[in-house]
């Protein structure tokens, strides 16, 4: 198991203990098909309805893990329509639509299980009456409508070289003044510009780049040994190519990764961090880079990018030239219907392409 699920998979296991024995069975029962990090969201949308439950009286469990069947089964449509308004105006945190969607797909799924999967002792199902089937999920999160919104978020044309170059040395004359901040730039400069090198160069994800070790990489083929998400089959690995750009900035940080980090043999981690007071350095976590990459995108100028706009970059880059069903493939998309998203981004492209004659 991969590095990411092996936190994930920790995590839910000690989640879930918190729920109804019910909802125990039906992450049990998903499991084989999704990932723990998808089913620790589910778990915390239960928790979230659960606790909703309770605040409105349509539940007297004294805890979240007591609430019965029974209390489900007598909900009507007036409570889930509550409790959508509820998601969407609450003033601690409101939800946009498509997570609100979200949210109420998975408490269809464990509906779903309840009443027409799960059985009890005597072959019925669980949960006699279904109220959530009632309910439309509209499809919110259309790859147009994703496009537009990423539209100026991303980096195009000469921006990726420009953003990798930023990072080793723009940066520096930036935070000048700072030493602190210059001491860390100039300790971890080629790791972080190999980072940002490495996903525009291949589109790999923040979990993927995370999970990678050193004995993954392929150096003279250009590539990269992978677990790639959706993927449950833990003894495969995909292998995914990256440009020669990433090839030289890979090199440049393995020269010097075993040196600056303080990496000890048993860590296979390909990329590694150094935490003060440590005199040994370790694998760098997804939240170290996901900061790493917006702090230099602040200062770059782009300050709505992020590690995965990064991946946005590449993709939108590699699908100019190449066809939608390669870009899959090397995002490693599960349908085309994600890939489309690229399509709309580059209608630059396409607006100038009807614009030409045809020869006669």
């Amino acid at each position: 198991m991969n590095v990411q699920k092996e936190q994930d998979r920790k995590k839910l296991d000690d989640k879930v203990l918190t729920m109804p024995w019910y909802v125990q069975q039906f992450i049990d029962y998903k499991l084989p098909d999704l990932s723990p990090s998808t089913l620790l969201e589910y778990i915390r949308d239960y928790e979230t309805f659960f606790n909703w439950l309770r605040a409105e009286g349509l539940s007297a469990a004294p805890d979240i893990g007591k609430v019965t069947l029974e209390e489900l089964e007598v909900l009507r449509m007036e409570d889930v329509v509550s409790y959508r308004l509820y998601l969407t105006t609450r003033r601690e945190s409101a939800n946009s639509k498509i997570t609100v969607s979200r949210k109420l797909s998975s408490m269809r799924s464990l509906f779903h299980y309840l009443s027409q999967i799960a059985e009890d002792d005597n072959f019925y199902p669980l949960l006699k009456r279904n109220i959530m089937a009632k309910v439309e999920i509209k499809r919110i999160h259309k790859p147009k409508d994703t496009a537009a919104k990423l539209k100026g978020k991303i980096l195009e044309e000469d921006e990726l070289l420009e953003f990798i170059g930023y990072i080793m040395d723009g940066y520096a004359k930036d935070v000048a003044n700072n030493k602190q901040a210059l001491y860390a730039h100039e300790l971890n400069k080629e790791r972080d510009a190999c980072i940002a090198s490495l996903i525009l160069n291949s589109g790999l994800r923040v979990s993927e780049v995370v999970n990678l070790n050193v004995d993954d990489l392929d150096m003279n083929n250009k590539m990269l040994y992978v677990y790639r998400k959706g993927n449950n089959d833990e003894t495969f690995k995909t292998p995914v190519y990256f440009r020669e750009q990433a090839r030289d900035d890979l090199a440049q940080y393995l020269n010097l990764r075993q040196s600056r980090y303080k990496v000890p043999k048993r860590e296979k981690a390909l990329f590694a961090a150094l935490p003060n007071g440590h005199q040994e350095g370790g694998r760098m976590t997804k939240r170290a880079i996901q900061a790493m990459i917006i702090k230099y995108a602040k200062r770059f100028g782009k300050p709505y990018l992020t590690v995965h706009k990064l991946r946005h970059s590449f993709a939108t880059d590699y699908y100019l030239q190449n066809d939608i069903y390669k870009t899959k493939e090397q995002l490693g998309h599960a349908s085309t219907e994600t890939t489309e998203v690229y399509a709309h981004l580059t209608d630059k492209t396409m607006s100038e392409a009807i614009e030409r004659r045809l020869e006669p």
